[in-house]
């Protein structure tokens, strides 16, 4: 009687084993589906500034802020940044108000701080001294462990001729583009 117990008690945990193995491959094939994670792009950055460095940076968020981010419901046309002190705050980075949101919902336009390796903020501060150059937010993107960065660049204006000189490389390509179709 005992020896048969234990064979049904096994197989049964045998079973349960087995689910729980297809169930976590479900979620996983779910998790890996819903992973489409957006990148939100200063276009107009390119277009009026020559990137001389690039830099990666974490954005301190509050709140809600960050559920609008996964919304991708930010513009940064207008965004740069500054130091106080000896650190780096972004500006005129609009963030839209969640929509699920309650009274704890963010501002859209506040000062939010970035968080850079006291190196780098050194040598942004050093290079800002030069005349021209200013620090622009290019890309806001997800990295793997799901954590939302900025990319910032150190840049310097571009003139008016140096922006027709994009427009047309650009329109070159298009029609470059246009005649392999």
């Amino acid at each position: 009687m005992k020896k048969t117990f234990c064979l049904f008690t096994l197989t049964i945990t045998l079973q349960n084993y087995l689910l729980n193995l297809n169930t976590i491959k479900v979620l996983m094939a779910k998790k890996s589906e819903k992973n489409l994670k957006p990148t939100i792009n200063n276009k107009r950055a390119s277009f009026e500034y020559h990137f001389e460095e690039t830099f990666e940076a974490g954005i301190m968020f509050t709140g809600t802020e960050i559920k609008s981010v996964r919304d991708a419901r930010v513009q940064m046309q207008d965004a740069y940044c500054f130091f106080v002190k000896n650190e780096l705050f972004i500006s005129n980075l609009e963030i839209s108000l969640y929509t699920e949101g309650t009274y704890n919902n963010h501002e859209p336009k506040r000062l939010r701080k970035l968080l850079l390796h006291k190196i780098e903020l050194r040598k942004l501060k050093e290079k800002l001294k030069n005349k021209g150059f200013t620090i622009i937010p290019s890309k806001i993107f997800f990295n793997e462990r799901n954590i939302a960065k900025i990319v910032i660049h150190l840049a310097k204006g571009k003139n008016t001729f140096d922006k027709r000189e994009t427009l047309k490389e650009k329109d070159a390509k298009r029609e470059i583009d246009r005649t392999r179709d």
